[in-house]
């Protein structure tokens, strides 16, 4: 697993950060004018773990986020932590037949990325995997959107995604592929066992090679009139599909 440092923003961000991950979050700094309780009950839960806190004025933290609402406070922290590709295999294996794994090909979005991470954790996900180019690094913005799932789920970054499948199929993962314009539907394939829920990103949907080393292309069917949905939406009916069809 690798970090780097970074700030993060947002009480939801900033509580799951020292909640999970104390150890890595070096200082927090607080809004001194801001008057929301939950403020005071990071500042009480850093000062239990040990970090130092910081009474700061608004202006102060105005820039730490970028675009990203602070909400009064931001923690300076070694960022969430990335699984190496060599791990994968043990998180598959560690599963027990019921592997959960949602692929992400190249969702660039920081608010997609994050709300994906929102909806694997909820549906008990073994991890998240991403290539380590062409998509939204694991930041600020995505850790705020995730409301604490970059903390908490595994997010594995690898070199070559198509190679990682066929790695992921010789486990025993079948890999299905979400692509509009196939006759096959998601609810019409077994997702009880190992499974890869494989989803392209926002412009392009699945790059080729991805698409061809799938086992299998299947669509959300959409009676309404709409081409696509959001990745992240998507990524949600997938997932919960997998649950409904566990028994969850």
């Amino acid at each position: 697993m690798s970090k780097q440092n970074q700030w993060v923003v947002g009480v939801n961000a900033v509580a799951s950060a020292i909640e999970n991950d104390a150890e890595h979050v070096r200082e927090v700094l607080v809004d001194s004018g801001a008057r929301n309780p939950r403020l005071v009950e990071i500042e009480e839960q850093a000062r239990r773990y040990g970090i130092e806190v910081r009474k700061v004025a608004t202006q102060a933290l105005d820039g730490i986020g970028g675009n990203v609402r602070h909400q009064g406070v931001a923690a300076r922290y070694a960022a969430a932590r990335t699984w190496d590709e060599s791990e994968l295999p043990g998180l598959v294996e560690a599963a027990g037949g019921k592997a959960l794994l949602l692929v992400l090909d190249g969702v660039q979005d920081p608010h997609n990325l994050g709300a994906c991470l929102r909806s694997a954790l909820a549906a008990g996900a073994t991890a998240v995997v991403i290539p380590k180019d062409k998509s939204a690094p694991v930041n600020a913005t995505v850790r705020k959107t995730s409301a604490g799932a970059a903390d908490r789920l595994p997010v594995v970054q690898v070199t070559n995604l198509a190679r990682t499948l066929r790695e992921l199929q010789k486990l025993g993962v079948w890999a299905y592929g979400l692509a509009g314009e196939v006759d096959d539907t998601l609810y019409g394939v077994d997702l009880k066992g190992n499974v890869a829920l494989v989803l392209g990103g926002e412009a392009d949907g699945l790059r080729r090679l991805t698409r061809e080393t799938c086992d299998g292309l299947v669509r959300i069917p959409m009676p309404g009139d709409v081409e696509s949905l959001n990745v992240s939406v998507a990524a949600g009916i997938c997932l919960f599909e997998a649950v409904r069809q566990r028994g969850g």
